[in-house]
């Protein structure tokens, strides 16, 4: 049974949305989506959510499954036990590995591939993702501030964001004192170029910008070059809150200063080394830079991503260097923007060509400055549904009924707060 806030979200929904059925049947369907169908409480009162068709919680896709619940848990005693038990494995999880992305439920063993790594018996994969470690931070934070409830400041959360601020300044300067490595062989997992860290699985070289190294981005792709934008971004961002987190909830001083000192000098490396200064453009964000002048410039559908900056709390909508960044990415210009003969928007080099993604377009209607763009992104993903009143990973720009993912809980969630946020919410 769905806890009385969220069921009382479909009653609304059901009022709202009766002249439209296909939206409010969608609707329906990816509001309750993670809480239906990806969702298991343990016997400890941890929960463990897994992403969909892939029996593993991502500790990114874990969060962002549950951030359009978050609303709702100031007057919901039960669904603010399910997300602190969400909250509470998390951080098991990060001090467990803190540059593991994804987790199995029990200590099994069971994993992706056969990776060469430095391998746990929890952990289902291996790649280091810094957004990995942003978001249980964002989530822990929101919901603080949704519920007005400090039950998940615990000695482990404690230790936890710990952990998350040293693993950031380990990975500033990576080369010298990191411990991970990783390699994917060639004989594993179809031995993808994208799948596997190059430089003896150290990634290629890096200078010193005060930004954070990430060997993969959120699409679960190697990084070209390892400092990835918007996970630094999205860094920035999380660091301010864990710093008023560690002062307010434990009033850990030390910790509080070494997060805001770390905030400073990553947003010092985005400012000096992640600006490109595009011929048409002007001033656009880069998705990558090695620090060395070396840039890529492009946008993946995956969140962090430059479209989602405003998302991400980084930068408002209407800063100048985001509206030409979000121009450019919006363009044939970004290598991963496809135009059809049905859609358009921004896929990843995760998925086949001219495929684009139902998160990409529900992120284009949350940060959109217009609520007549948001409605456009509402429709065009209903048009490319396939029939199933759910959202998937990719789908061809030609036939929306060749896709990828059939169960994808992350990118239900993210639609539902797009839907939410443009008819339902007072």
């Amino acid at each position: 049974m769905l806890p009385s806030s969220l069921q009382a979200v479909l009653e609304k929904a059901a009022d709202r949305l009766k002249d439209q059925p296909h939206l409010l049947e969608t609707f329906q369907n990816a509001f309750v989506s993670t809480i239906d169908t990806t969702w298991k409480q343990l016997p400890d009162g941890e929960s463990f959510v897994i992403t969909g068709d892939i029996p593993a919680m991502w500790l990114r896709d874990s969060s962002a499954q549950v951030r359009h619940y978050l609303p709702f848990v100031k007057e919901d005693e039960e669904l603010r036990k399910l997300i602190e038990g969400l909250i509470a494995r998390q951080m098991r999880c990060i001090l467990l590995d803190p540059y593991a992305n994804a987790f199995n439920e029990e200590a099994n063993g069971n994993r992706w591939c056969e990776d060469r790594t430095q391998h746990l018996q929890m952990v289902w994969e291996r790649k280091y993702e810094v957004d990995s470690l942003c978001y249980p931070v964002q989530l822990s934070y929101l919901y603080w501030k949704e519920s007005g409830s400090s039950a998940i400041f615990t000695p482990s959360f404690h230790r936890a964001m710990d952990t998350v601020v040293e693993t950031f300044r380990t990975e500033q300067r990576h080369f010298e004192r990191s411990p991970y490595r990783f390699i994917r062989p060639e004989e594993n997992c179809n031995g993808l170029e994208q799948e596997t860290l190059q430089n003896d699985g150290m990634g290629m070289p890096v200078n010193y910008t005060g930004m954070t190294w990430s060997g993969f981005r959120p699409s679960d792709d190697a990084c070209t070059f390892g400092y990835l934008i918007p996970s630094n971004m999205f860094a920035v961002v999380i660091l301010g809150y864990l710093a008023e987190m560690a002062e307010a909830g434990f009033g850990d001083q030390l910790l509080r200063d070494k997060a805001l000192r770390l905030r400073h000098e990553i947003d010092y490396g985005i400012r000096h080394y992640a600006i490109w200064r595009h011929p048409v453009y002007g001033p656009i964000y880069a998705y990558e830079t090695d620090g060395f002048g070396n840039y890529t410039l492009m946008d993946d559908a995956n969140v962090p991503s430059l479209l989602s900056i405003p998302y991400l709390g980084y930068r408002s909508a209407e800063d100048p260097i985001y509206q030409n960044t979000r121009r450019f990415i919006l363009s044939k210009e970004n290598p991963y923007y496809y135009e059809g003969t049905v859609a358009r928007g921004i896929g990843s080099p995760h998925t086949p060509e001219n495929y684009i993604w139902h998160i990409a377009l529900s992120m284009q209607g949350l940060t959109a400055s217009t609520r007549q763009e948001a409605e456009e992104m509402i429709g065009l993903i209903l048009s490319t549904d396939a029939g199933c009143a759910r959202m998937h990973e990719g789908f061809d720009v030609n036939d929306p009924s060749q896709f990828t993912r059939p169960w994808f809980a992350w990118a239900n969630s993210l639609f539902a707060e797009l839907v939410y946020k443009t008819y339902l919410a007072d």
